[in-house]
């Protein structure tokens, strides 16, 4: 379980770093417009702490998450939406208190889960390190949404090394998920740590389509928090030019993604 505890201990600090944005906000600052068109920064928190139980639901009773399955396949287009207007609803204090009390929980679920076991999600199951790994994606794509909205910059830390995996291996999901067929070989991705400068490779170093770009630049394109345009990453190959232009870490249908600044690239 090596692998789980270190993206544990890596998603309890992308949690703690969002926690630290919001904690002190005056309670009007929670109605702020993010960049997500119709969610405010409390539709942002809310969105992980329903997310939170799902998961936590997936570790602890897979009935009762096979029924919310259920649910959000009757209506996969609003029940993301109408699961983050209920929880935006609440008073600050009390939508802050029952996200922290449900990452805690979710957090010892997964850390006592035993080894080998798969979680079921709304795609196909999951293993412990792999849901792990989700739910930091989210909190770091929708921790980007929040700082957007207050207008703080964040400083990327390796726990993006994460995100990169997870957005790497979802490559054929997001062919899939637009109805595409899968590229027929595997890519060779180079991302440069935001720290480091270290190089996270992936795939066969001789393949002939490659993407290569900042790590950071990468996990914006993946979780839809910036346009193509506006990100130094660099394609060969046409199935890799594709990719870069649906590229998606998460589950569900395919998102809108942003809408690129002015003046577009850097």
């Amino acid at each position: 379980m090596s692998d789980a505890l270190s993206v544990l201990d890596d998603l309890r600090s992308e949690s703690e770093e969002l926690d630290r944005l919001v904690a002190e906000l005056a309670q009007e600052r929670w109605a702020l417009a993010t960049p997500a068109p119709g969610w405010t920064v409390a539709h942002q928190i809310a969105h992980l702490a329903w997310t939170d139980r799902a998961a936590l639901l997936a570790a602890t009773d897979p009935g009762a998450f096979a029924a919310e399955g259920e649910k959000a396949a009757a209506a996969p287009g609003s029940f993301v939406d109408e699961g983050a207007e209920e929880g935006a609803a609440l008073p600050p204090d009390e939508l802050l208190a029952g996200w922290r009390s449900g990452r805690d929980r979710l957090w010892r679920a997964l850390s006592e889960a035993p080894a080998g076991a798969r979680l079921p999600w709304y795609g196909p199951p999951m293993a412990v390190p792999s849901m792990a790994t989700a739910r930091l994606m989210e909190t770091w794509a929708h921790g980007q949404d929040v700082a957007d909205a207050l207008g703080v910059p964040r400083t990327p830390t390796d726990r993006l090394r994460h995100v990169a995996r997870i957005g790497v291996r979802t490559r054929d999901f997001a062919f899939a998920v637009r109805g595409l067929g899968a590229p027929g070989e595997e890519f060779r991705v180079e991302l440069t740590s935001p720290v480091t400068g270290e190089v996270w490779a992936y795939g066969p170093q001789d393949a002939r389509q490659r993407v290569t770009g900042p790590a950071l630049d990468f996990c914006l394109l993946v979780t839809q928090r910036a346009h193509r345009t506006d990100l130094a990453l660099r394609a060969e190959g046409p199935d890799a030019d594709r990719w870069l232009s649906l590229a998606q870490a998460f589950a569900g249908p395919p998102g809108a993604g942003r809408e690129p600044r002015a003046g577009a690239g850097r």
